[in-house]
């Protein structure tokens, strides 16, 4: 098998299915980018600056245990979110499906009017280059009052 990364940014919108408070729908998009990290004497620096290329689509359905306004734990003992979708990279039909390893955690950021949160998905499988794909992305990610997304992806991809 051979291996394969991406670092990638999307941003988009969470709006609810139904009438459910617990039950989300995400879709954001990524366009092809440059991710640099400069480190110094100071520190560090980054920049994620656009490339030539396509654009990537995510979209999934996000179950909050404890529901999206709160952190709470269910009488179950669980907290945070279960999530399952599909990232699509470009026109050509490549597309990987995805699970949540565990749970994801959502909560407060220290920025007002902010949420912040972080998962683990398993690769599923796929279609197209992602077919038979297996591996592990971690999303690192904030959403504001108005819904709005903001998803950091590094993923790595095992495919045939």
């Amino acid at each position: 098998m051979k291996q394969i990364s991406y670092a990638m940014q999307f941003n988009g919108q969470v709006t609810p299915v139904g009438t459910s408070a617990n039950v989300m729908k995400a879709t954001t998009t990524g366009v092809s980018c440059t991710w640099t990290t400069i480190v110094e004497q100071a520190g560090f620096r980054s920049t994620l600056e656009p490339a030539a290329g396509g654009e990537a689509t995510f979209e999934s359905e996000v179950t909050f245990l404890g529901g999206f306004e709160s952190s709470e734990v269910t009488s179950e003992g669980e907290s945070g979110f279960k999530e399952t979708g599909t990232i699509t990279f470009g026109k050509g039909g490549h597309r990987l499906r995805f699970s949540t390893i565990g749970h994801g955690d959502f909560g407060p950021s220290p920025e007002p009017n902010l949420k912040q949160g972080a998962v683990m998905w398993q690769v599923d499988g796929g279609e197209g280059q992602f077919d038979g794909a297996r591996g592990v992305i971690t999303s690192n990610f904030t959403v504001n009052e108005a819904g709005e997304v903001n998803d950091h992806h590094m993923g790595i991809i095992f495919i045939r």
